[in-house]
């Protein structure tokens, strides 16, 4: 360096020197990408359902890594990831699926930057888009109406049986189906007996006597109160910020109370626990599958007899087999069912608070997407409303 301040290397080097710092490329640990999706899942403290769904969603990224010969992911570009997202774009996806993909998948390659695994260019590459409204609701809730026509079949036909307590709690307390798995007979609270043995259990949590007498004059029975008991096999989506207590009328308690009299299987699961929905098999506990697919056939018009709507002949219909309910176009799965029961608390007046602590869901997700209102039956429902603009003392 001169004193005036000049470099003294002729062009050529300084040149030598801005082609190193542009070449330069990030020191990357070799990594394979199927080995790094299980890394990130192994480290994610996630329900066993939600790491299923991730796995759903990042799963076309790793097929498309075979396909292209990317064993490593030292060797992916943002010209690899813009291949990948116009081959999913063109597939026909809708947006909110591609959104719930792609958002997964950056969220799967910002782990892999961490491991050093990939660079932060291919990480921005990503383009997650954006949903309003109208992209984030899918409409296709179960509607009120044909809820109640299916429990009234349910209770004329196959009154307190298995499947008819199952529609009849994901329909009154809009709890998640991983709820309904979860619970035992010892999470519900019906009778006096019940009252005693929940004295008991706040008594081994270790509150003073005072403090129980005066959680009990509070209570009113009857009511379920959910546990997360990750330990013993079934977890809470919100782990125990999903512990809360969810009232019920008493003749759906009655209802309950009938099928474990009369129609529940006398078993223990695994862990030595009694589930509420019972079964023969495996575990013992009916599993979310079978939940899953009773659901969508108790949601099919042809179950009790009424009209395909889509010329299909239910003898030969693809969804009346087993396991395929989810094909016929009028099914709803349970998560449907709970938009529809969500959106039918709302109707019925329920605050937003309210019913957010009921299903355990956040206001805000249940403002844009759970509550979806038909607006003519909300309408009407504020109409009584108008009272409060007057009173007697107003001119």
């Amino acid at each position: 360096m001169s004193e005036d301040g000049h470099d003294d290397r002729d062009a050529e080097d300084i040149l030598d020197d801005l082609r190193e710092m542009v070449d330069a490329e990030p020191d990357l640990e070799p990594t394979e990408p199927a080995e790094a999706f299980e890394m990130w899942l192994k480290q994610l403290d996630r329900a066993d359902s939600t790491l299923q769904s991730y796995r759903y969603r990042v799963r076309p990224f790793i097929t498309f890594c075979a396909e292209h010969g990317i064993d490593n992911l030292n060797d992916l570009t943002t010209r690899n990831i813009k291949e990948f997202e116009a081959e999913r774009r063109a597939s026909g996806l809708q947006r909110q699926t591609i959104n719930n993909q792609f958002g997964t998948l950056r969220q799967f390659l910002r782990y892999c930057e961490d491991l050093e695994a990939v660079t932060e260019d291919v990480v921005k590459a990503l383009d997650v888009p954006s949903l309003d409204k109208e992209d984030r609701v899918n409409t296709e809730k179960l509607i009120a109406e044909r809820a109640e026509e299916i429990l009234g079949n349910l209770s004329r036909y196959r009154y307190a049986s298995r499947e008819h307590v199952l529609f009849l709690l994901l329909w009154r307390t809009a709890i998640r189906l991983g709820t309904v798995h979860s619970l035992d007979l010892d999470d519900l609270y019906f009778g006096e007996d019940d009252m005693g043995r929940l004295r008991r259990q706040l008594a081994e949590h270790g509150h003073p006597e005072h403090v129980i007498e005066q959680i009990l004059d509070d209570i009113e029975l009857p009511f379920i109160l959910p546990r997360h008991r990750p330990e013993a096999g079934t977890r809470l989506k919100n782990d125990f910020a999903g512990e809360r207590v969810i009232n019920i009328k008493p003749w759906v308690a009655e209802v309950v109370e009938d099928y474990i009299e009369v129609n529940r299987y006398e078993v223990t699961d695994d862990a030595d626990r009694r589930p509420l929905l019972s079964t023969r098999k495996g575990t013992h506990r009916l599993s979310k599958s079978a939940m899953r697919n009773w659901v969508y056939i108790l949601t099919q018009p042809c179950e009790f007899g009424a009209p395909c709507p889509h010329d299909r002949d239910p003898e030969e219909c693809e969804a009346r087999e087993h396991g395929h309910g989810s094909k016929c176009p009028s099914s709803r799965s349970p998560h449907k069912l709970r938009t529809g029961s969500i959106t039918w608390h709302r109707d019925q007046r329920w605050s937003i608070s309210d019913i957010a602590e009921k299903a355990n869901a956040g206001e805000d997700l249940i403002k844009g997407v759970y509550d979806q209102p038909e607006q003519l039956t909300r309408g009407a429902s504020r109409r009584s409303e108008l009272d409060k603009l007057d009173s007697d003392n107003d001119p």
